[in-house]
C-alpha cells in the first residue's frame, strides 16, 4: 500500500473531525462513524464530483469557482445521507463545513508536504 496515499488519508479524515468539532450542526458519533464518513466522502469526490463539475461549469465559471463549494456542501449532505453516524443539519451548514473543511485539510496536507 503506497504510504502517501494512507497519509493523506489520515489528514483529511484529521481535517474531517476538526471539522465536526468547530462547527455547530456537523455531527459525528464515534470514531467508525468518522472513519466510514472520511471514506465515503472520499468514493463520492472521486466518483459523483467530477460529473458534478462538468455538468455545472458555466455556473462555476460566473462564480469565479465559488460554487464549487455548493458541490462540496452537496457531496458532505451525501455522505451524510450514506453515514448512519455522520450528521449535517442543513444545507447552509454543509457550506460552511464545506469550506472550514478545505481550508482544513490544505492546511493540514501543506504542513505535511514540507517534512
Amino acid at each position: 500500500m503506497n504510504k502517501s496515499w494512507v497519509k493523506k488519508f489520515g489528514l483529511n479524515t484529521l481535517a474531517l473531525g476538526m471539522t465536526a468539532f468547530i462547527m455547530r450542526g456537523v455531527y459525528i458519533e464515534d470514531l467508525t462513524s468518522l472513519i466510514c464518513a472520511s471514506i465515503m466522502l472520499g468514493i463520492l469526490n472521486t466518483l459523483i464530483k467530477p460529473i458534478f463539475i462538468v455538468l455545472t461549469l458555466p455556473i462555476n465559471v460566473l462564480s469565479l469557482g465559488l460554487f464549487t463549494f455548493v458541490i462540496n456542501s452537496l457531496m458532505l449532505s451525501m455522505t451524510s445521507f450514506f453515514v448512519s453516524g455522520f450528521i449535517i443539519v442543513n444545507f447552509g451548514t454543509g457550506i460552511m463545513a464545506a469550506i472550514a473543511l478545505s481550508m482544513l485539510s490544505f492546511l493540514l496536507n501543506s504542513f505535511m508536504d514540507k517534512e
